[in-house]
C-alpha cells in the first residue's frame, strides 16, 4: 500500500459575502467602491429586495449620479479613454436598473431625474444589451411613479419610441417594454395631450403595434390589442385618424385586420372579443367599411386568409354581443336593485359596449347595401346570403329588446333611442322585413326619446327612409295614420325646417319627411286621413320659413306641393282666425306660391322631371282653393 500523501486539490477562493461588497461600496476611494459594483452584480440578478436597498444605501445616489455622468463623458474624469466610459457606462445602468427593482428606490426623485439621461443615452447607444437595461429602467421608475410618466414624457420619451420601436424584433424583451411603457403614458396623460404634441409619432407608433398584434401569438398580442383600442377609440382620436387614412402605406390596415380574425376566430375570453370588435370599429371609422372585406398581401403572413373572413366574424361577434348585452341591460333596468352606483355603473358600461356592436352591424348593413347597389363582385352570393342571415337575426334580437321595453312602458333611454337607429338603418334597405313586429312596434318606436330629448325627434329621424317607402302604400299610410303617428313626423318635420331647426349632417332627410308627409296627403282620401289643425298650422308656417331665403327650385316646389294639399282642408280666412297664424304668415305663403306658379303654363320651368310632376300637383290644387285664398290669388295673378 502506498503511504504517500496524495496532492489535495486547490480549494477556489471563496465568493465575496454581501458584507464583503458593502464594505467596499462604503470606502472612502472610488476605485473600491467601483470594485464594489462590479462585485455588486452578483446580488443584482435576483428580486433580494433587502439585499438591493441595502447595497443602494451603502454606495448612495451621488456616487451612481456621478458614474453615470462619467460614463456619458460628461464627467470630472470625462477624458477617460471611450472603452472606459463605456464599462462605467454599461455597469451604471446594469445597476440602476437592478435598484428599480425596489418600488421605494425606483419612486425616489435621485431615480426621476435620471429619466432624461437614460433618454440621451438610448438615442446614441444601438446595442440590444444596454438598450434593454434602459428600457428596463424606464419601465420601472415610470410604475413606480406619476413623476417618472411625466418626466419621461417631457423629455421626449415618445420621439426615441417612435424612432426606435420599428427596429426591434417582433415579440422581444424591448418591444415588450415599450408597449408597457407607452400603455403607462396613456394611462397617466391625456390622449389628447398627447396626440396634439406628438401626431406624428404616435402614427408610427400605431403602425408598428398594429404589426406585433397580427404576428405574435402569445400575451404581447393582447397588449398590443389593449394599446391599440385605448389610443384609437378614444373621444381624442379624430386627429390620428385623419394622420392614418392619409398614409400612403396601408399595410398597417391589414395587419389590423389579421389580428382581428385571429382573435375573434379563437378560443380567447369574451373581454377580449369585445376588445377586438371596439379596434374594428375604429379601424372601419378610418378606412371605410370596405375594410371588413378583401384580400391580404402580407409577405409576412403565411395563413391564407379568406376575403370574406373578417366580415363574417365581425357579424357574428357582434350579434352574439348584442343578444348578450341587450339580455343584461333588460335585466338591470327591469329585475335588479335600481339604488346602487355598481348597478348604474355596469348599466351605462354595457350602454357603451352595445353601442359598439350596433356601430359595427350598422356599418355591415351600409356595406351591404353599396355592394347590392353596385350588382356585387366584392363578396359571392353564399357569403351575401350568411350576411343577411345574420343581420335578420340580430335586428329580430333588438326587436325583442324593444318589445320588451315597450311592455315595461319604457320610452327614454339612449339604448333605446340607438335600438331605433339600428333597426332604422336595416329598414331603410329592407322596409318591408319583419313586417309584422314592426308594425306592431311602429308607435312605441316613434315615441321613445334619447336620454336628453324632451320630446321624440332621432326615433322619427332613424325611421324616416322605412317611413318613406312604406308610405308609398296604402297599408303603409294607414298604419302611421291609425297610430296617430303622423303627427311625430309632421313635428319631426317642423323641428328640421323651421325656425330654431336641428342641424343634422344629411339634408336628404328633409325630402324623406316631405316625401312622407306627402304620401299621406295624396292618399287622404283612401286612408280617411284628416290632419288635425294645430299640426298643419305649424307645418305651414315651418314650410313658408324654409323657402323665405331659398332659390332651389326643389324645395319650393316641395314646399308648395305640401301646402296646396293643406290647404284643400281649409281658408284663409280659418287660418287667419286661428291664434298662431297671423298676416305674416299669409303673406310668406302668397310669395311661395307666387315664385312656384310664375311659369304656370310656361313650359317646363324648373327642368327635372320631378319637380315637373310636383308642379302639376300645386297647379290643380290651386284650381281647387284659389278662391277661399284672395291673398294667394292676388300675388299670382299680379
Amino acid at each position: 500500500m502506498d503511504y504517500r500523501s496524495h496532492s489535495q486539490p486547490e480549494e477556489s477562493a471563496p465568493s465575496p459575502s454581501l458584507d464583503d461588497c458593502l464594505k467596499l461600496l462604503k470606502g472612502e476611494r472610488d476605485e473600491q467602491r467601483l470594485a464594489g459594483l462590479l462585485v455588486v452584480t452578483k446580488f443584482c440578478k435576483g428580486d433580494d429586495a433587502v439585499s438591493l436597498r441595502k447595497i443602494y444605501d451603502a454606495v448612495g445616489p451621488r456616487f451612481l449620479d456621478r458614474l453615470l455622468r462619467t460614463g456619458l463623458g460628461k464627467g470630472i474624469n470625462s477624458g477617460n479613454s471611450s472603452e472606459n466610459r463605456d464599462a462605467y457606462l454599461q455597469l451604471s445602468v446594469t445597476v440602476l436598473a437592478a435598484f428599480c427593482r425596489v418600488p421605494e428606490i425606483a419612486s425616489s426623485e435621485d431615480m426621476v431625474s435620471k429619466v432624461p439621461p437614460i433618454l440621451e443615452l438610448m438615442l446614441k447607444e444601438s446595442g440590444t444589451s444596454i438598450l434593454e437595461e434602459c428600457y428596463e429602467f424606464l419601465y420601472l421608475v415610470t410604475n413606480a411613479t406619476g413623476d417618472g410618466v411625466t418626466t419621461l414624457y417631457e423629455s421626449g420619451g415618445m420621439k426615441v419610441l417612435a424612432f426606435q420601436m420599428s427596429t426591434f424584433a417582433d415579440g422581444s424583451r424591448l418591444m415588450e417594454l415599450a408597449i408597457r411603457l407607452l400603455q403607462l403614458m396613456l394611462s397617466k396623460l391625456s390622449l389628447e395631450i398627447i396626440t396634439n404634441d406628438y401626431l406624428s409619432e404616435l402614427s408610427t407608433i400605431v403602425t408598428v403595434v398594429a404589426r406585433e398584434f397580427a404576428v405574435l401569438h402569445n400575451a404581447l398580442k393582447f397588449e398590443s390589442l389593449h394599446l391599440l383600442t385605448a389610443v384609437l377609440s378614444s373621444n381624442y382620436s379624430a386627429l390620428l385618424h385623419e394622420a392614418l387614412r392619409v398614409m400612403p402605406d396601408s399595410k398597417w390596415s391589414m395587419y389590423m385586420r389579421v389580428g382581428v380574425v385571429a382573435i375573434l376566430q379563437n378560443r380567447v375570453a369574451p373581454a377580449e372579443k369585445l376588445q377586438a370588435l371596439i379596434l374594428a370599429e375604429s379601424i372601419v371609422s378610418i378606412k371605410g367599411e370596405e375594410w371588413l372585406i378583401g384580400k391580404i398581401d402580407l409577405p409576412d403572413i403565411q395563413d391564407s386568409i379568406p376575403s370574406d373572413r373578417c366580415l363574417l366574424l365581425v357579424l357574428e361577434s357582434s350579434r352574439v354581443e348584442i343578444a348578450v348585452l341587450l339580455n343584461e341591460l333588460a335585466y338591470l333596468k327591469y329585475e335588479a336593485s335600481k339604488n346602487t352606483s355598481s348597478t348604474a355603473e355596469s348599466f351605462f358600461s354595457k350602454q357603451r359596449n352595445v353601442a359598439i356592436a350596433f356601430s359595427l352591424v350598422e356599418k355591415i348593413i351600409r356595406l351591404i347595401s353599396n355592394i347590392a347597389e353596385s350588382e356585387g363582385g366584392l363578396i359571392d352570393d353564399n357569403t351575401f346570403m350568411k350576411v343577411m342571415n345574420g343581420l335578420n337575426e340580430t335586428i329580430g334580437v333588438v326587436l325583442e329588446y324593444l318589445q320588451d321595453a315597450k311592455e315595461h312602458e319604457r320610452k327614454k333611454g339612449n339604448d333605446l333611442l340607438a335600438s331605433v337607429r339600428l333597426v332604422g338603418s336595416y329598414l331603410a334597405e329592407t322596409p318591408h322585413a319583419c313586417k309584422e313586429k314592426v308594425r306592431e312596434l311602429l308607435q312605441h318606436m316613434l315615441s321613445i326619446e334619447g336620454e336628453d330629448e324632451p320630446s321624440p325627434f332621432y326615433s322619427v329621424f332613424f325611421l324616416l327612409p322605412m317611413l318613406c317607402q312604406t308610405t308609398m302604400e296604402i297599408e303603409g299610410c294607414k298604419d302611421l295614420v291609425s297610430s296617430g303617428m303622423y303627427k311625430a313626423v309632421a313635428e319631426c318635420l317642423i323641428k328640421l325646417i323651421g325656425p330654431g331647426r336641428v342641424t343634422v349632417e344629411d339634408d336628404g332627410c328633409i325630402f324623406l319627411a316631405c316625401d312622407t308627409i306627402l304620401n299621406l296627403l295624396l292618399k287622404k282620401e283612401q286612408v280617411r286621413f284628416p290632419m288635425d289643425e294645430s299640426t298643419s298650422i305649424h307645418l305651414l308656417k315651418a314650410l313658408a320659413y324654409w323657402t323665405e331665403d331659398s332659390n332651389d327650385p326643389t324645395i319650393i316646389m316641395m314646399a308648395s306641393c305640401i301646402c296646396a294639399l293643406l290647404f284643400d282642408s281649409t281658408s284663409e280666412e280659418a287660418l287667419v282666425n286661428n291664434t298662431y297664424f297671423d298676416s305674416n304668415s299669409v303673406n310668406s305663403l302668397s310669395r311661395l306660391f307666387a315664385r312656384s306658379l310664375a311659369s304656370w303654363g310656361q313650359g317646363a320651368p324648373y327642368g327635372k322631371k320631378e319637380d315637373m310632376d310636383l308642379l302639376e300637383i300645386v297647379t290643380a290644387g290651386y284650381s281647387r282653393w284659389a278662391h277661399r285664398f284672395p291673398h294667394i290669388k292676388e300675388a299670382v295673378e299680379r
